[in-house]
């Protein structure tokens, strides 16, 4: 609703599945105006879906916006959107992850290793820019606009080349910004590092493991939000 607060207007990168849907689908159950990003649409649509199917009093609504974040243009025209609709954001949750096939080194396919240096680190590094004058914006009249990422240390772990080395380069891009900005009173980074989720990605990652023994998406959402908000 365009009367909505932007200090409860979140963006949603990586909206589609996994804990990045996870978070947006409990944000909107928390009464947030959700801003909901990915490539695959089918995945936005199941996520809208189940937050209108569950018809909980109070809850916010998701506008899906179906789009590459490497495709700087868009991007930018969607943070200009968002500024022109609410005026800010009071969170940015950067969960869009590229996880190419686990390779050794001598064999790592150049287009996997491009894809994910686009999406896991230039993007990142495009994006921030974009986000931080919209949390400012929220930030000065309610207190900190937060940025949030989820960390997932593979970095020099054999066959985790391209995912681990571009995955750790976006979380430095991460911890310089939250270094940088420390001290200022309108903007937060924050770093977190879920527990092992039964997602697509790590069903990739450990084919044949025990997905009983991993923690549930929804209750590993619920405790990131409850120590982010």
């Amino acid at each position: 609703m365009a009367g909505e607060h932007p200090s409860r207007v979140a963006l949603v990168t990586g909206a589609s599945r996994g804990l990045g849907a996870g978070i947006a689908e409990q944000l909107a159950y928390r009464g947030w105006q959700v801003v909901a990003v990915a490539r695959t649409v089918g995945g936005l649509e199941e996520l809208d879906d189940r937050v209108k199917a569950a018809k909980l009093p109070g809850a916010g609504t998701l506008t899906l916006a179906p789009m590459d974040i490497t495709n700087d243009d868009a991007m930018r025209h969607l943070c200009r959107s968002i500024h022109d609709r609410w005026g800010g954001l009071g969170l940015w949750v950067h969960a869009a992850i590229h996880a190419a096939p686990l390779a050794p080194m001598g064999s790592l396919d150049q287009k996997d290793w491009e894809k994910s240096i686009a999406i896991n680190t230039r993007a990142t590094g495009m994006l921030i820019p974009m986000v931080e004058p919209l949390l400012r914006a929220t930030g000065t009249e309610t207190g900190k606009g937060t940025a949030l990422f989820l960390d997932d240390p593979r970095a020099g772990q054999p066959f985790f080349g391209a995912y681990g080395a571009t995955k750790a380069a976006q979380i430095a891009l991460a911890r310089s910004w939250a270094a940088e900005t420390a001290k200022l009173p309108t903007v937060r980074v924050v770093i977190d590092t879920p527990a092992p989720l039964p997602t697509a990605t790590r069903a990739r990652f450990f084919p044949g493991e025990d997905r009983a023994k991993l923690a549930d998406i929804k209750d590993e959402a619920q405790r990131i939000l409850t120590a982010l908000l």
